[in-house]
């Protein structure tokens, strides 16, 4: 059974702190390395690095999206509404009455005037919580967030696998269709150089140790057995990789296998010199490009 992970992913959990609901999402999509984003409510600026660092713990590759909210109850909200702040308001009126008189003003200190200092309202006091207590319970709702991230990933890393591993299963049963043609294209190529030779020496006797010769120095040419043998070495570390422990990441990896299929893919190409070979390499070719493309889905 196959634990790679898939690097797209969504993990959502929530929690209570004070007379509030606190909320932390993750959404994941491909990346190249791990690459954090982090948006955090008034009061947890500070605990921002401490979320890279507890994700760094879990995930490894791929472009995170963290989402941390503070919702307070709809009571608590309603006890929150801007208050006027009477200190202030009277404040501000017995400065505009002293600058009055000393200017010599005419006219009233009247409500609109007051209304015009924008702090003369105040947000009520958010919901008191301890910030030890807050770090708390925020990094235990983290975790259960990631649990959810990592579940759905995983749950995507097995269906990548079972694409991935048809893939595999496709790509040998063209190495075997390859394996099987090539001494038959030297039977084929051995005949066809015997009959344009009979044809041009005409009654004389075909020189069969130089035909030999011939034949041999073609086959050389035109042997693909180490890019087999080294192909199927591929596909077997392939697999290995795809079994390998429970979060380990494996995609770099992967990525480095799948470049050294396509190597071998195109010096079969380029020995073929045969049509059905040259279908075989181009079938390899596309089940290998298939490869990469869901390859750079793995973490």
């Amino acid at each position: 059974m196959s634990t790679i992970r898939s690097m797209t992913g969504f993990g959502e959990a929530d929690g209570r702190i004070a007379s509030a609901t606190l909320r932390v999402q993750l959404k994941s999509v491909n990346h190249r390395f791990l690459n954090v984003s982090v948006r955090t409510p008034a009061g947890f600026d500070r605990v921002e690095a401490e979320l890279q660092s507890w994700l760094r713990e879990r995930v490894t590759r791929g472009h995170v999206t963290v989402a941390v909210t503070l919702e307070a109850d709809a009571e608590s909200e309603a006890q929150r509404l801007p208050v006027a702040d009477l200190a202030r308001a009277r404040h501000y009126h017995e400065q505009i009455a002293r600058l009055k008189g000393e200017l010599g003003l005419s006219g009233e200190v009247e409500l609109s005037s007051l209304l015009r200092f924008s702090d003369v309202f105040r947000p009520a006091d958010g919901p008191a919580f301890d910030a030890d207590e807050a770090v708390a319970a925020l990094r235990s709702v983290f975790d259960a967030a990631v649990d959810s991230l990592v579940s759905m990933r995983e749950a995507e890393g097995r269906r990548l696998a079972d694409d991935l591993e048809g893939r595999l299963a496709a790509i040998e049963r063209e190495l075997v269709r390859i394996g099987a043609r090539a001494p038959q294209r030297l039977a084929t190529e051995r005949e066809r150089l015997h009959a344009q030779i009979a044809e041009l020496v005409g009654d004389e006797q075909v020189d069969e140790d130089r035909l030999a010769r011939e034949v041999a120095w073609l086959a050389e040419k035109w042997d693909v057995n180490e890019e087999i043998v080294r192909f199927g070495s591929h596909v077997e570390l392939f697999r290995e990789a795809l079994a390998a422990e429970p979060g380990t990441a494996v995609g770099k990896k992967l990525s480095f296998i799948v470049q050294e299929m396509n190597r071998e893919a195109n010096t079969i190409g380029s020995k073929a010199n045969d049509a059905e070979i040259a279908h075989a390499s181009v079938a390899l070719k596309e089940e290998i490009e298939r490869l990469r493309e869901q390859v750079e889905n793995v973490e």
